[in-house]
């Protein structure tokens, strides 16, 4: 790979080279490079294009790394990838798509990934977005994420996108059963021109089922952010949704976090608030020799932190 190819899979996957353990990793719409273990399995889709990603049942403290990158122009890529955890496995999964554009053509990626967790199982899903280059093309990104949780099992999503996304519509969907737990954490920035919405629709259909949705965003410039959570207990069950974002320049901020009860002991919570970045915190910040852009990162950062 050549210097900026690995620029970006260290963008959005942390790697400084082909990682250990089981990976797949995409370059402008073609496979770069797959590697299965003795417990996760990687096998393309006969069918469409994706891959199947197989953990064994039991497996423990191992990883698996999904980057795609794009750094053509004119590039749009779509793909369909099935994760299929065993019983009782416990694993970390890194994914995350970059695209880099000097061209005037746009480059999208669409990602399908479907998650079928089961019994006590336990996994952590990152996901990075970047987008970088000089060209006029725009970098767009539309993963979509359906989530499918057995008894007692636990799922943690990190989403993050920081910069250079020009448009981007995440649509998340989640089903689960008893016991089973979802955390979702979404950071977001948009600059500039850039449009973001994400949608979710999180099922809590299992006795003692149980969500946490926490969104933090940061609106830049001209552009516009919309969150749209739902929260819905069909059992007994507890969700709490957050929205938080700081809104500057002329941006525009809709959040509307929705939550229903189908069941009289589903607790559901939601909360949200749009405001722009707390005068005293630039002030004390100023105080201490920084400018007051050098302040604002830095409130900026720590927010998203």
């Amino acid at each position: 790979m050549n210097n900026t190819e690995l620029h970006m899979l260290e963008a959005v996957a942390d790697l400084h080279s082909v990682p250990q353990g089981a990976y797949n990793i995409r370059k402008n719409g073609e496979g770069a490079g797959r590697q299965s273990t003795a417990n996760i399995i990687i096998e393309p889709k006969k069918d469409k294009p994706g891959i199947d990603i197989i953990v064994k049942p039991g497996t423990k403290n191992e990883s698996v790394h999904i980057p795609v990158i794009i750094t053509q122009s004119g590039v749009e890529d779509l793909v369909y990838n099935d994760f299929f955890i065993g019983d009782d496995a416990d694993v970390l999964i890194v994914a995350g798509c970059g695209i880099h554009n000097s061209g005037d053509t746009k480059s999208e990626h669409d990602g399908i990934h479907r998650f079928h967790i089961g019994k006590n199982a336990r996994i952590k899903y990152v996901e990075k977005h970047y987008g970088e280059g000089e060209g006029t093309g725009e970098r767009i990104l539309n993963p979509v994420t359906e989530i499918f949780m057995d008894e007692n099992s636990y799922c943690e999503m990190e989403s993050v996108q920081i910069r250079g996304v020009d448009s981007t519509k995440r649509d998340t969907t989640a089903k689960l059963e008893k016991g089973a737990r979802l955390v979702i954490l979404e950071k977001l920035m948009t600059h500039g021109n850039q449009v973001a919405h994400s949608d979710m629709v999180i099922e809590l259909n299992g006795d003692g089922a149980s969500s946490q949705i926490i969104s933090r965003s940061v609106a830049k410039d001209n552009s516009e952010q919309v969150f749209y959570p739902r929260a819905v207990g069909n059992a007994p069950c507890k969700a709490h949704v957050q929205c938080d974002s700081i809104i500057m320049d002329n941006a525009k901020i809709r959040s509307i976090p929705e939550i229903a009860a189908n069941h009289w002991d589903a607790n559901i919570i939601h909360e949200a608030a749009i405001g722009r970045i707390n005068n005293d915190q630039l002030l004390k910040l100023q105080t201490m020799g920084k400018t007051e852009q050098e302040a604002e990162e830095i409130i900026i950062n720590c927010f998203l932190k």
